[in-house]
């Protein structure tokens, strides 16, 4: 029996869904011992609320948290800037992962756990956390996993070209967040319903997202139309800190988040971090796609609809792998007549629903068989020295 723990170190509950599916369904084969670790307690209350009852009752759940004198005065001290409690809580539970086989994780500064602390023998799984093109998803730092479990071929292949996997470290098992999610569909109390939803799902990044230049104008433009309803739904991280940092690309930003007088007009429906901004619930309700570099736009598109993307960087995106996503729709390069933009969109989709399809086929790598159980199937291989090519 080995011992896997799947760590939800995470600031917000937007990874939990792309690694909780394959947890449960190792869990209910009852062959392994599995820890689910966290960090903050909405984590945990979200792990509960996902979970079946009696699947979660087959798992350990384990907080977390800082031990080593002045860990928390330093955290105290950076975290309104940076997650500098994600970071130390590695140092400050070595000895907690040493104790397992393997550690799963969603995100990469678990790699601390290998390239700074030393501990080499354990096995590092990745599940990755949405299936976008960002060059971030496919930086070098990926080939310090043991092993990659990807939705894909088109993460496949990037993987391999771009990171310098190799093949071994890389299984195929479609998107377990399906598994989880692809229900959920969020119950609007719009007054005019029959109005098409458009979603607006902006990134975090400064330097890719379109908020910072161009998402006061979006909001504005719908709070004076009555063509419309809108779910401002952006990444879960943007209004996080007051401060947005990025990493890659290096960025820094001050983030202000909507007014009272936005969240109060009944035509436009506000998540600035729910646990719905993440789990589907506005992508599977929405008719229309309105952002720039998120990966949601590829839940979306799960079920092919008019996308429409701001690029308020002035980007030379047709031939870039990283905007790949941008040939499902038309792009802007600014919000002038943005709701006849919206308007010529879904007009326009039939001639960009074969694009769309050829996307998510690249994308997923779907079959009969859940991914979770494909995942769970390469995990339970890779762990007992068998082929886990996908």
């Amino acid at each position: 029996m080995k011992r896997i723990c799947f760590l939800f170190n995470h600031d917000q509950t937007h990874q939990l869904a792309h690694s909780l599916p394959i947890a449960l369904a190792l869990a209910a084969r009852g062959r392994h011992c599995i820890v689910l670790a966290y960090v903050k307690d909405a984590i945990r209350d979200e792990i509960v609320r996902q979970a079946e009852p009696e699947l979660l009752a087959r798992v350990e759940l384990v907080k977390l948290g800082l031990k080593r004198s002045g860990s928390q005065a330093l955290a105290g001290a950076l975290e309104r800037l940076v997650p500098a409690t994600k970071l130390l809580i590695y140092r400050d539970n070595l000895d907690f992962f040493a104790s397992f086989d393997a550690v799963v994780v969603s995100e990469k500064t678990t790699l601390l756990l290998k390239s700074r602390y030393g501990l080499g023998n354990l096995k590092l799984i990745h599940t990755r956390h949405g299936a976008g093109d960002r060059a971030i998803g496919f930086n070098k730092e990926s080939a310090g996993f043991d092993l990659v479990l990807v939705s894909g071929p088109k993460i496949r292949n990037r993987l391999i070209a771009d990171a310098g996997l190799s093949p071994e470290q890389i299984a195929l098992v479609g998107y377990p967040k399906f598994d989880l999610c692809a229900e959920n569909r969020f119950a609007d109390t719009f007054p005019a319903p029959q109005r098409p939803v458009v979603i607006y799902n902006p990134h975090p990044s400064p330097k890719l997202s379109s908020w910072f230049k161009h998402g006061a104008a979006v909001i504005e433009a719908f709070r004076t139309q009555d063509r419309y309803n809108l779910i401002f739904a952006p990444h879960v991280m943007l209004f996080e800190r007051k401060w947005v940092v990025t990493v890659d690309p290096p960025s820094l930003a001050r983030v202000t988040p909507p007014g009272p007088e936005t969240c109060a007009d009944p035509r436009i429906h506000v998540d600035t971090g729910s646990a719905a901004s993440s789990d589907m619930s506005y992508t599977n309700r929405a008719d229309i796609y309105l952002g720039d570099v998120s990966s949601q736009v590829y839940e979306f598109l799960r079920k092919p609809r008019p996308c429409l993307f701001l690029n308020s960087h002035g980007t030379a995106w047709q031939d870039d792998p990283n905007y790949l996503h941008w040939r499902a729709g038309s792009v802007l390069d600014g919000t002038d007549g943005l709701l006849d933009a919206i308007d010529a969109a879904v007009a326009s989709h039939p001639g960009y629903a074969p694009t769309q399809a050829a996307l998510i086929d690249a994308t997923f790598s779907l079959s009969d068989r859940p991914s979770a159980e494909r995942a769970a199937d390469a995990i339970t291989a890779f762990l007992e020295g068998k082929t886990t090519l996908g």
